[in-house]
Order: C-alpha cells, then sequence, then structure tokens
C-alpha cells in the first residue's frame, strides 16, 4: 500500500505540473478528484500501517495534498471556479 500511495502522489504531482501550462487549466478539473482519492487512500495507509517505515507513505499523501491545493488555488486564479 506504500507503493501504491506514493505512486498515486507522483502522479497527482505530475498531472497538477502539467495542468500549470496555459490552457491545460482545466485538467485541474479532472486531477482534484484524482488527488483527493489518493489523499484518502494515503491516509489510510498511513493510520493502518505497522512499519516503522511510513516514508512512502507520508511523501505520497504530501504529493496529493500539494495537489489539491496548489491545482485549487490555480482554478481560481485562472477563473474556472468563478
Amino acid at each position: 500500500m506504500q507503493v501504491l500511495s506514493l505512486v498515486w502522489g507522483i502522479l497527482a504531482a505530475l498531472g497538477m505540473l502539467v495542468a500549470f501550462f496555459p490552457c491545460l487549466g482545466a485538467l485541474n478539473w479532472i486531477n482534484i478528484p484524482f488527488s483527493l482519492a489518493g489523499l484518502v487512500i494515503c491516509i489510510i495507509t498511513v493510520t493502518t500501517t505497522h512499519e516503522p517505515r511510513k516514508g512512502p507513505a507520508l511523501a505520497g499523501l504530501v504529493l496529493c495534498a500539494l495537489a489539491v491545493l496548489l491545482g485549487g488555488i490555480r482554478l481560481i486564479a485562472g477563473g474556472g471556479v468563478f
């Protein structure tokens, strides 16, 4: 599950970076729900794992949270929300 969390976070961050290009900001409408689903999976992984190493799951959690936060800011700044 930790590897899944990390991969999901990397994909969410890559989607966010692509959506920062001009004329591609509408991709955030797809990337934000994808990142929110990854955020839920990462939270479940961090809370249920009994291993002392939780690094990959925490990295996925941070990447998904950044993708949601920065993607939302990009939507608001680009006029895609209002």
